[in-house]
């Protein structure tokens, strides 16, 4: 049989298929094909293993498994939301089930394919030609993906659709998520109504994870996009994902919550779902909801890359909140060895951290439980303590003074945790329910964001009363002293607004650089179980 293309040959496969039959069939095709290697798995839970440690170019996955609680499509979600499987990647989803008819007629022009037993070799044939060939239109807008050059591939895939030549569905796809990306919303929901109106599926699996847009009334006009998309397709897992983070920038945290959970039901055997239901469960709902989800994300998916080990630093605050000593004292021992394997981690030595100060707590050690608490506060200024490390000390604190230990000795350091990371309303209510056990600690957050504001509304009158340079110089010494974003942003727009007008626009300028360039962490996110981090 004459090869797809002249470069199949180069090509590495991969067949995850729990029938031996199924898997010598396709796996004699792609040879037949022209496919130079292939490999064959049974289970999607060793697939999620083994696909993020080998570069494939096709993978080839039966949607349902027997003897497996994952689907094939929770385990291709799962790994491109993990970012774990290139967008260069050819995945054929194949399934004996006819209702999916109508999913693969809407899927013909997704960047994914689905393919429907019984099938000729010839179909399949058919389908992975066509893919290899979409592939190679989009190529330079996934290597600039890929490289993270992300407004450069924005501006290939808008181009692409305005030109409405080959390709131009999928490239709107990408280009939509991008550009929510990269904060500009409007463009993105024009290329969002655009696929809308192809009937395609409106979410391809890019393995993209878009940020809210950070911009005025952005995070509204997202929302009623995406309330527009899930009304047409509400089974839409990867909506949801980006629907829970648009609520939590806006501040509507209950709903965020229920957005998670439906996506998180939607894919049962996704861990980082379950993990983002477990740490929203943790800030804003019921401890055991998030036990359960944290639980089951620990069991399913300790060992995988894509689990976030800020999961059992929550799952241990919860066994310590029930007095579980045994499993607390099993969960530290296993962290103890996982931190063993992987030296260097800023990250992870900080987790420990916070395990070894609950596990002292547990054994009534109050006094070297303090000790820990304090360590960490007084680091609350250096560049690598970030939005997630601060909630974990304020989860302790508020432990300690639970446990009716004194505080006044860390009162200081927790007022300028407080001024650092107080930057929003979100932002400030999150911290307030790191710290919801005691209510002194709380009023220490409030009173910080309450602090920035009032700096904040010093500069504004400044600039209101054509003073702009001396509202720069307060802003930005505001913002060096606190590190407090908002106060940063605010020195910066002004400076840019009134550049013409401030004699030392360039120093000052300057002096905002390099305040960004060294504290680089010192947002106001949740990382909400994304891989990776210091």
């Amino acid at each position: 049989m004459k090869p797809i293309d002249p470069d199949i040959g180069s090509a590495r496969a991969c067949v995850i298929d729990g029938d031996l039959a199924s898997r010598a069939e396709l796996t004699s095709a792609l040879k037949r094909f022209g496919v130079g290697h292939v490999d064959q798995l049974q289970r999607p839970t060793d697939a999620a293993r083994v696909l993020p440690a080998l570069q494939y170019d096709i993978v080839l996955c039966d949607s349902s498994f027997a003897d497996d609680p994952m689907t094939g499509q929770q385990l291709i979600d799962q790994l491109r939301q993990a970012q774990q499987l290139p967008l260069s990647t050819i995945v054929i989803l194949i399934s004996s089930d006819a209702g999916y008819a109508q999913v693969a007629e809407a899927a013909e022009a997704a960047l994914d394919a689905y393919l429907i037993r019984p099938y000729t070799r010839e179909a399949l044939r058919h389908k992975l030609q066509e893919a290899r060939r979409r592939k190679r239109l989009l190529q330079p807008i996934l290597d600039r993906v890929e490289n993270k050059a992300f407004a450069e591939a924005a501006q290939l895939c808008t181009a692409l659709y305005e030109a409405k030549t080959e390709g131009w569905v999928q490239a709107a796809r990408i280009g939509a998520e991008l550009l929510l990306q990269l904060g500009d919303a409007q463009a993105a929901m024009r290329l969002q109504e655009a696929v809308l109106a192809t009937k395609a599926l409106p979410w391809a699996r890019t393995g993209i994870t878009p940020a809210p847009p950070g911009e005025a009334g952005a995070p509204a006009a997202s929302r009623r996009t995406l309330e527009s998309l899930l009304a047409q397709q509400p089974g839409q897992s990867d909506a949801y994902d980006l629907m829970c983070r648009t609520l939590l920038e806006q501040g509507h945290s209950q709903d965020a919550l229920a957005a998670m959970r439906r996506a998180a039901q939607l894919t049962p055997g996704s861990v980082p779902r379950l993990q983002k239901l477990g740490v929203l469960a943790f800030y804003y709902g019921d401890p055991t909801e998030a036990t359960d989800a944290l639980q089951q994300a620990t069991d399913i998916g300790l060992s995988a890359k894509q689990y976030d080990l800020q999961g059992l630093v929550l799952l241990a605050t919860l066994q310590f909140d029930r007095r579980q000593t045994r499993p607390l004292a099993q969960l530290h021992s296993s962290f103890g060895r996982i931190l063993a394997s992987v030296p260097g981690s800023a990250r992870l030595v900080r987790f420990g951290a916070v395990l070894d100060t609950l596990r002292l707590l547990s054994l009534g050690r109050m006094a070297d439980a303090v000790a820990q608490v304090r360590q960490m506060l007084e680091a609350v200024h250096d560049p690598l303590f970030d939005f997630e490390a601060a909630c974990n000390a304020l989860m302790l604190a508020a432990r300690l003074a639970r446990e009716d230990h004194p505080m006044e000795d860390i009162d200081a350091s927790l007022t300028r945790l407080a001024r650092r990371f107080a930057v929003s309303k979100a932002s400030t209510e999150l911290l307030a329910s790191a710290a919801r056990l005691e209510a002194d600690v709380v009023g220490t957050i409030r009173e910080g964001h309450s602090h920035i504001g009032k700096l904040a509304e010093q500069g504004v009158t400044l600039s209101v009363q054509r003073k702009p340079q001396a509202a720069v110089e307060a802003l930005l010494a505001g913002s060096e002293e606190t590190l407090n974003r908002r106060l940063l942003d605010l020195a910066e727009h002004t400076l840019q607004r009134h550049h013409a007008a401030i004699r030392e626009a360039d120093a000052l300028q300057h002096r905002i650089d390099e305040l960004r360039s060294r504290y680089h962490s010192y947002g106001a996110q949740l990382r909400l179980a994304t891989p990776g981090g210091p």
